[in-house]
């Protein structure tokens, strides 16, 4: 059974930083993307960061380009999101996702989330003013 379990958020100031960890098991998959949404109260789900584990290649939101890093740990089966310089706008649950059928010759930026089958139970991020 695939599980995805999120850690790492919390509530810190404007213009602070924390690290999110996705760590996966259950699966064998060697080429998978994973990716990081997030969700604000009455918004819809956004993409913030997607990771090819094939290649390592990455891509982001225009909202969060140079603030936020994914990045992955093949040998621990985990991915990260470091978010710097965080906003208020960025207040929202986090949540990783996982597609174990993504491969070099999927789609770029793969940021959509219905593009995605295995999902975590998420983590609160809160900025404050």
């Amino acid at each position: 059974q695939v599980q995805l379990v999120e850690s790492g958020g919390g509530s810190v100031q404007a213009g602070g930083s924390l690290r999110l960890s996705c760590a996966a098991s259950g699966y064998t998959a060697s080429s998978k993307c994973v990716a990081w949404f997030r969700q604000a109260p009455g918004k819809e789900r956004e993409g913030v960061a997607t990771i090819y584990s094939d290649d390592g290649s990455t891509y982001y939101a225009d909202s969060v380009k140079g603030r936020f890093t994914i990045s992955q740990d093949n040998a621990r089966n985990k991915v990260y999101l470091q978010v710097n310089s965080l906003e208020p706008e960025d207040t929202a649950m986090y949540y990783c996702a996982a597609d174990l059928f993504c491969t070099l010759r999927t789609p770029r930026p793969h940021l959509v989330s219905h593009q995605y089958t295995y999902w975590g139970q998420g983590t609160q991020v809160t900025v404050s003013s």
